[in-house]
């Protein structure tokens, strides 16, 4: 929240962002991660970072995300995935939950699952190469439009670039 979002990053540098901690930590686990995601870190992101919310998600578990939220009397409080099993970013205002689909960035593998946000009606919130596709589309669809408008005041007999 409020930093410049269009550095890449490969992950949050407390030094490199002027001293400031992250809003929202998602971990991926892996098997050699999972004991110190779940305990050291959790604890150190509670007590030290006090990032307001922290997700874990072990890609190769099913069910397996689980997220908290700081409350600031009583620590870290569990979240209780909805029906879909997602999970509330009281931060965000999103939800975070699984998809199943190919990202395009991605090296093609077929579709998998993947931690996606969605927005309060259940949206999914588009990546920017997704938003990209999508206008593309979309002015792909307009043109094939206007073409076939004109074809038709071709054969009416019309010259489209009058009219």
């Amino acid at each position: 929240m409020d930093v410049d979002g269009s550095r890449e990053r490969q992950g949050w540098v407390v030094w490199e962002e002027d001293g400031r901690y992250p809003d929202v930590i998602v971990e991926l686990l892996s098997p050699s991660t999972a004991k110190v995601d779940r305990g050291v870190k959790k604890d150190l992101y509670e007590r030290v970072f006090r990032t307001p919310d922290y997700f874990i998600y072990d890609p190769f578990a099913a069910d397996s995300l689980q997220g908290w939220h700081l409350d600031l009397g009583r620590g870290y409080q569990p979240l209780i995935p909805n029906e879909r099993g997602w999970l509330w970013c009281e931060t965000l205002g999103l939800w975070l939950g699984t998809w199943q689909g190919s990202i395009r960035r991605e090296p093609p593998t077929g579709t998998c699952d993947w931690l996606r946000f969605y927005d309060r009606a259940g949206n999914l919130v588009l990546l920017p190469e997704e938003i990209a596709a999508r206008e593309q589309q979309q002015a792909t669809s307009e043109r094939q439009r206007a073409e076939r408008l004109a074809q038709r005041l071709r054969e009416l007999g019309e010259d489209p670039d009058l009219v």
